[in-house]
């Protein structure tokens, strides 16, 4: 639930707060040629700013430090890693220094890590050594009672009342309303260029709407709906709480929703015994709740923490299987002949769009599983070990940040074969362990995936068989907000199909 660096060139301008504002690995300064210049000039403090942060480079004769380049005192290697392409960034030391290399990036000493086998250990087999990391305006932002904080028992028990809400069994029910959300969209995009990546983001939160609150409508939930949307506002700007601006009201847009949160968890509470649908009425109607029952401040963190979660990551998905269909015609043509199969079953037994239809588009599926992989939302992720570790023959010092680099693994062409190729036909047979993973790993992976992927399914259903979209403009690469889009988030025209 979570950033790309593609192929292209990320713009000089979008790349480091990007960076900066999703890893909490924050510069005290804006690089530009005059920083630059000072920074030669003020190199004594530099110097001593390198002393004071010596011991944490120590470790012992026999257990090295992983192969790779500190850069420059404080700076580290992050000019490098903002006048390079970031593919070639990681690639370059990959190839120099192997699967697991050392570098210093945005203040923070890092180990990358490109194995299939590593990264296991890091998400998997020895998660608890190496703790998922935000910067604190994110904590504050989503809500510090959030899953995505938690390591340990509070952890274990949100996650398996997360997940309770999120199996297929709890899902399954959802398809009419998810349908109901895609019968509203299409008929307003016909004959109409739009932006695909905001019409994408606004069926994306309709969705994550249900699944935090269940179909219940509530008299709070538009409040919630445009509380939300001003947060989200702030939520990629720079942590200023400064008067007017994003990131301030998006903090006093953050204090009401919780307010209002807690208005409609006191009405659920006293009106409701399961406390209603969606992850809300599971959090309410917890087993544990009269041992230890979770406060509304909890409740309402996870909550807010499971739209943002399933809200950005799907909706830049969505997009990119827009342009990829839209790219590849010959496999859009064969995903509409899937669809007009389960379309004739339908229409034949009078019924609707049900959850067994979607277990029937094998295609349908290989597609956003190829799209998952080739686009790689999730790029990476940090971890910070909470403890010095003995890493494959290696050492990592406590407080050193882990990256698990997916991309660099999903584009690797030992496990998928000239992995520039858009190729759905390469998931005809399962990908080998570890080596793809959209959607994370472990204890902390996506408990929403089966969520996302039956929105995919549902939408594609009804777009492929009813209309066709050409992209708009001659512009090819890519743009950062903060996840990975096609350039100008996709314009397309939407013109129903002739059939």
């Amino acid at each position: 639930m979570q950033l790309l660096f593609s192929s292209l060139p990320l713009p000089p301008h979008t790349f480091l707060p990007t960076f900066t504002a999703f890893y909490g690995c924050h510069l005290p300064f804006l690089i530009t040629p005059i920083v630059l210049f000072y920074l030669m000039v003020v190199l004594v403090v530099v110097m001593l700013l390198l002393l004071l942060s010596v011991h944490q480079w120590r470790h012992p004769k026999d257990k090295p430090l992983p192969p790779g380049s500190m850069g420059w005192p404080y700076i580290g290697e992050t000019l490098k890693l903002y006048k390079e392409n970031p593919n070639s960034f990681f690639a370059n030391r990959q190839k120099r220094y192997g699967d697991i290399f050392k570098s210093h990036i945005l203040g923070c000493p890092c180990v990358m890590i490109s194995s299939p086998d590593a990264a296991k250990i890091v998400l998997v087999t020895k998660a608890h050594l190496f703790k998922p990391t935000y910067p604190p305006s994110k904590e504050k932002m989503i809500g510090p009672e959030a899953i995505f904080f938690h390591q340990g028992p509070y952890h274990s028990r949100l996650k398996k009342l997360v997940q309770a809400s999120f199996l297929p069994s709890a899902i399954r029910g959802s398809v009419s309303e998810i349908e109901q959300i895609v019968l509203k969209f299409l008929p307003a995009w016909e004959n109409t260029t739009l932006n695909s990546l905001q019409e994408m983001k606004r069926y994306a939160f309709d969705v994550a709407m249900i699944s935090a609150f269940g179909h219940k409508q509530d008299k709070e939930i538009n409040g919630i709906k445009q509380l939300y949307q001003c947060l989200e506002k702030g939520y990629n700007s720079m942590p200023l709480d400064l008067p007017g601006t994003p990131f301030n009201k998006a903090m006093k847009a953050r204090k009401l929703l919780n307010e209002t949160l807690r208005r409609l968890i006191k009405e659920r509470r006293e009106n409701e015994k399961q406390g209603g649908g969606g992850l809300l009425g599971v959090l309410l109607g917890d087993k544990n709740q009269k041992v230890d029952q979770l406060s509304d401040s909890q409740i309402a963190d996870n909550v807010i923490g499971v739209i943002f979660a399933a809200h950005d990551t799907t909706a830049s998905v969505l997009t990119w299987l827009l342009k990829y269909l839209h790219d590849n015609g010959n496999l859009l043509e064969a995903v509409t002949r899937e669809q007009e199969g389960v379309r004739r079953e339908i229409i034949e037994a009078n019924r609707r769009l049900m959850w067994d239809d979607t277990r029937h588009m094998p295609l349908t599926t290989r597609v956003i599983q190829e799209t998952l992989r080739t686009a790689s939302i999730l790029s990476f992720t940090f971890r910070e070990a909470v403890e010095d570790v003995e890493f494959e023959g290696y050492y990592i010092p406590k407080g050193w940040k882990v990256l698990p680099l997916f991309r660099t693994i999903h584009h690797c062409a030992d496990f998928f074969p000239k992995p520039e190729k858009f190729d759905p036909s390469r998931f005809e047979v399962p990908p080998k362990p570890n080596t793809f993973m959209p959607f994370g790993n472990g204890v902390h992976s996506c408990p929403g995936s089966e969520l996302a992927k039956l929105e995919m399914l549902v939408l594609l259903h009804h777009l492929t068989t009813k209309y066709r979209w050409q992209v708009v403009g001659d512009e090819d690469g890519i743009q950062y907000g903060p996840f990975p889009v096609p350039k100008k988030g996709l314009p397309v025209k939407v013109t129903p199909r002739n059939i």
